[in-house]
């Protein structure tokens, strides 16, 4: 059983969470620029092992599309054309940034560390897979 690995695509930054082998904890992995991913994915995978991506689909609360919309539907065929072997399920991350803050307080993170944009970015990739597992109850 491989990992699932969590992405929160930004243009500049990328957060990034995994699951342990046996897939029930999600944790923040890794937080990466943009340009920098694919090349980072292709090591992970022949490292660990990846078994499926969610990638994070960004939405208004209406469920319409947000600016970053376009941005994480590019990253997706092209997370598609470097693994396609791998499926890629997209997982809306609605105020995802906003519970990895709270969840960064609530655990005691200096406020040096939640000023870090990459360390919000991959706890809120942690949230996304999170949600994700529970969605699948996993």
């Amino acid at each position: 059983m491989g990992r699932i690995l969590a992405i929160d695509y930004g243009t500049k930054r990328v957060g990034l969470a995994v699951t342990d082998p046996l897939q029930i904890i999600a944790s923040p992995l890794d937080t990466v620029h943009s340009k920098d991913v694919i090349a980072y994915l292709k090591k992970y995978n022949e490292t660990e092992g990846i078994e499926t991506f969610v990638l994070g689909m960004p939405k208004k609360l209406d469920g319409t599309p947000t600016n970053a919309t376009p941005h994480v539907e590019q990253f997706h065929r092209l997370l598609q054309k470097h693994f396609p072997e791998k499926p890629v399920y997209l997982h809306d991350e609605r105020f995802t940034s906003k519970i990895a803050l709270n969840a960064m307080i609530a655990g005691g993170a200096k406020k040096k560390d939640r000023r870090d944009k990459g360390n919000i970015d991959k706890v809120s990739a942690a949230v996304i897979l999170q949600s994700y597992l529970e969605s699948k109850g996993l």
